[in-house]
């Protein structure tokens, strides 16, 4: 196996329904990143985006790096990963420094300083920080800021948007990691990394939506001019599509999958209510004739519930039916037969289903909008590549993403590197 000299970068998806790992090389920077390993290992020990069982969820990550591995030529020391989950919390924050220099410059230390402000709120004993996310600055009476560095003022201010998790879901990330052998080079909330590999910029510019149908939850993303406005987590997800037919039609969980595959729709009005599926061509130890009609409505009742919660989120920031980029959905959900015509009834807004983008290699093998994220954990680890080894980052990308800095991270064997003081 070839030794890995710092050219590869690694994505682990740790999802409710699979865990996905790939591998990508880097090559001249006018090239794009090459795909050389990929694999998807069925998930188990995961409910909701959380860990419920660390062994079970180590040697699924352990199995799927493993092949990865063998796929590549490269061995797999680090990775990055996502985090998610129905225990997620989001709050605003703001941070007020006054500028440091005696010329009135805004420099980076003076971001540093406003950044960790924001991130002096309240928390309970067992909540962590996992990122901390600068809407805009202000730099004295001068609003709307994207950038301070090198503006001139007295006093600088953020909007900050805090992202929190539970310790107990951050410490379990880190033993699953740990048994199976992989240092965690960085943690990136999943909707963040999906965006990173689907949105263009001028989508964020004009005012997206993305709507990331998960196994367990569906996470979603909201941006105007450029900049995240809004973020949440749905606790419901493709998996509860196959639990309702499971129910509905009385099989197993398996063969519900299978059913909702091969002839799953989102909408019930276009698929003919006398055509059957025979369920003995699906497991031999199944018998009778469902409804494929009947299939259907089970389906569509459960997305339909899905986009109304995605729908209550935009209202409540104002923004239902006026994103004029719409809506992309990702997720292993968004594969479904007319889910973008069901979307589009509901949202009110133009629907795309979105694939990643950027780069070469096997990029056939992630063409597929559940690669979503890892293709995005890819990206936003090559971005972060230009850290300096002191663990600060370049003015740019100050309004994007910082790591917390709590006891909780630290007390995990260091593995995620502190960027605020």
């Amino acid at each position: 196996m070839a030794k890995d000299n710092g050219s590869i970068i690694v994505g682990i998806d740790i999802g409710s329904s699979n865990v996905r790992t790939v591998v990508a090389k880097k090559s001249r920077s006018d090239e794009p990143l090459r795909i050389i390993g990929i694999n998807t290992t069925p998930s188990f020990g995961i409910r909701r985006g959380v860990i419920i069982d660390i062994e079970d969820v180590a040697k699924v990550v352990s199995s799927s790096v493993e092949a990865a591995e063998r796929m590549s030529g490269f061995p797999i020391k680090k990775a990055v990963l996502n985090i998610g989950g129905s225990d997620i919390g989001f709050q605003d924050s703001k941070g007020v420094v006054a500028i440091g220099r005696a010329d009135g410059e805004v420099i980076e230390d003076d971001v540093i300083r406003v950044i960790s402000e924001a991130q002096v709120i309240s928390l309970p004993m067992n909540r962590e920080i996992v990122h901390v996310i600068a809407k805009k600055y202000r730099l004295d009476d001068q609003d709307n800021i994207k950038d301070p560095i090198g503006m001139k003022g007295v006093r600088l201010e953020v909007d900050a948007l805090v992202i929190e998790s539970s310790s107990t879901h951050v410490k379990n990330i880190g033993k699953c990691m740990y048994q199976a052998n992989i240092e965690i080079d960085d943690l990136v909330l999943e909707p963040f990394a999906a965006a990173k590999a689907i949105l263009s910029k001028k989508q964020k510019e004009l005012g997206v939506v993305l709507v990331d149908i998960g196994g367990g939850t569906t996470s979603i993303a909201v941006y105007e001019e450029g900049d995240l406005v809004h973020t949440a987590i749905i606790p419901a997800g493709a998996g509860h599509i196959t639990n309702d037919i499971a129910i509905g039609i009385r099989t197993s969980v398996e063969v519900a999958e299978k059913i909702k595959l091969e002839y799953g729709s989102a909408i019930s009005k276009n698929v003919n209510k006398k055509e059957g599926i025979d369920l003995a061509k699906i497991d031999s130890q199944e018998e009778g004739v469902v409804s494929r009609h009947h299939v259907a409505e089970i389906i569509e009742a459960r997305l339909e519930e899905i986009f109304l919660l995605v729908q209550k989120e935009l209202k409540s920031i104002g923004k239902a039916g006026l994103l004029p980029s719409g809506a992309v959905l990702v997720g292993g959900g968004a594969k479904m037969t007319h889910v973008a015509d069901l979307a589009k009834e509901i949202l009110g807004l133009p629907i795309q289903i979105g694939f990643p983008q950027g780069f070469g290699g096997m990029m056939d093998k992630i063409d597929d909008p559940s690669f979503a994220t890892v293709s995005g954990l890819i990206l936003w680890s090559h971005e972060q590549s230009a850290v300096s080894r002191d663990g600060f980052w370049g003015s740019k990308t100050f309004d994007l993403f910082s790591k917390g800095s709590g006891d909780t991270v630290d007390k995990v064997g260091g593995w995620l590197r502190k960027f605020l003081p």
